[in-house]
């Protein structure tokens, strides 16, 4: 019997679907349901490796997370990574696949459509439920003809929609009636039910709004879901970081950490472990007026490495950072952040840049690295080497996590260049000689606790009693699912994937 399918999709961007996603594959399993998440097309540089070397969105490995499954990359068979304003490298079953440019939107992405088809009937065909995720908003016509994620894949499943506004950015009744209108009779006969999200207040104050939505849609509004604050899961996209981040003070004071907001920043949850802590603070920073003096700087994954280096020295960003080393600041960089702080970079193929482009780095670490047209995309652990200055005390802590980069880095002909750490016994990464800067390919290596303490150690900061695990991701789905399934019909839902009871 091939498994249901209930959708998700939003009446606009950020409305909150991939986080309901994950709560609804968390309440599922918790309900016994061998459940999967899906999303056909993801457009972000937050990605992830699967335990194979495919990469997908980072959003659904945590989905796949939160329903106690390894990710797989039929889960996000096309994973879309902009690296310019008109340009996105495809990842298409996990495998880098070519560009797309802007202007073939509507007309290439249906070359697409047979994979998600197969990696969807995959999953069906293996699990008991599948939840699947739109992108953007669920009903815009300029993109209607190019559609491979939203009613293009629920008319396909035949799914059970429900549709999801968030009622913080104002208007989302109108953004619910609006939507509906410019479904297809087809499509709008998929949506069985409206989602409001991200609701502060008394809920009800919403009493008559509601009655009135059900009386001109014919559809039950099936949960008004509060505002959660300080939850720590993986965001789908930077659009996230736009959104103030609380800060945890602690009686010992707060320490500074400032990470480089680069325009096409990635995987920008290496940071959520450091922000989860008592007495921590991270801010994105991307002019250097906001810098400040923090204890510990850290340049970030890049999808576009060299144009993201332009833009850093052209906001003075980069003269800023090089100061704030010259007076004794320590600077980290993760893989493009890393391969900035060397000496040069260089694209021979235009991988990033035009052919034969050559770039000076900013001249922190004795190292060149060279774009390459294969990527690499890995699972791995090993222990860290430690090094000079505050980076010694990281030596032995275990680490692990992943890697995804086209670049390769090496010293510069006669120097030499300590590790960071030994990933899988081969050494990654640098220490400078200065022991203030250091870098590596490693995603993930915050969420090393051993590492991520004694590094904070080494900047001043101490545990505080009862704070030794802060970061749990496995209660924070718990903490998730409550939350949702204190505010939605779930048993409704239910009986709409299986009427007559099977797989209820």
């Amino acid at each position: 019997m091939t498994a249901p399918v209930l959708m998700v999709l939003g009446t606009a961007s950020s409305v909150g679907k991939s986080v309901l996603v994950t709560a609804l594959c968390r309440i599922f399993r918790q309900d016994g349901v061998h459940v999967a998440p899906f999303k056909a097309q993801n457009m972000s540089n937050n990605a992830d490796v699967t335990p194979d070397g495919g990469e997908i969105g980072r959003a659904q490995s945590e989905q796949a997370a939160a329903a106690g499954i390894a990710p797989t990359v039929a889960m996000n068979p096309v994973l879309l990574k902009p690296q310019g304003d008109r340009t996105s490298q495809v990842v298409l079953n996990g495998c880098p696949a070519g560009v797309l440019h802007s202007s073939e939107f509507l007309t290439r992405k249906l070359e697409f459509w047979p994979a998600v088809e197969t990696a969807l009937a995959s999953l069906r065909n293996e699990y008991a439920l599948v939840v699947a995720e739109g992108a953007g908003s669920t009903a815009e016509p300029n993109l209607r003809a190019g559609d491979i994620v939203n009613m293009r894949v629920a008319l396909h499943a035949d799914a059970t929609v429900l549709l999801v506004g968030d009622i913080d950015r104002g208007g989302v009744f109108a953004h619910l009636l609006g939507t509906l209108q410019l479904l297809t009779p087809e499509e709008r006969a998929l949506v069985r039910g409206l989602v409001i999200n991200r609701f502060r207040g008394d809920p009800s104050l919403l009493a008559t709004a509601i009655e009135d939505i059900e009386a001109r849609t014919g559809l039950p509004v099936l949960g008004v879901i509060p505002w959660l604050d300080a939850l720590r899961l993986a965001e789908e996209d930077a659009v996230a970081l736009e959104r103030p981040a609380p800060v945890a003070m602690s009686a010992a004071g707060t320490l500074d950490i400032v990470v480089v907001r680069l325009q096409r920043i990635a995987n920008f949850d290496d940071f959520d472990p450091l922000a989860a802590e008592p007495g921590i603070r991270v801010r994105y920073v991307a002019r250097p007026e906001d810098l400040g003096l923090p204890a510990l700087i850290v340049l970030p994954g890049t999808k576009a490495t060299i144009a993201d280096l332009d833009v850093l020295r052209a906001s003075g960003l980069a003269d800023a950072v090089i100061e704030r080393h010259r007076a004794g600041t320590p600077i980290l960089g993760i893989c493009g952040g890393f391969q900035m702080l060397g000496e040069r970079l260089s694209d021979p193929l235009g991988v990033e840049a035009a052919p034969g482009t050559e770039v000076a780095g900013l001249g922190l670490l004795p190292l060149v690295t060279t774009f390459a047209a294969d990527k690499i995309t890995q699972r791995t652990t090993g222990v860290a080497r430690g090094g000079a200055g505050i980076w010694g005390v990281t030596g032995g802590s275990p680490v692990e996590g992943y890697e995804i980069h086209m670049g390769r880095t090496e010293a510069v002909a006669g120097a030499s260049a300590v590790p960071l750490l030994t990933l899988d016994g081969r050494p990654d990464g640098a220490v400078g000689v200065d022991g203030l800067v250091a870098g590596c390919y490693l995603h993930g290596l915050f969420h090393n606790q051993a590492f991520r303490h004694a590094l904070l150690g080494a900047l001043g900061w101490h545990a505080l009693p009862g704070s030794a695990a802060p970061f749990d991701r496995e209660r924070e789905f718990d903490r998730l699912a409550q939350h949702v399934r204190s505010s939605l019909d779930v048993d409704r839902i239910r009986t709409m994937l299986w009427p007559d009871g099977v797989g209820g």
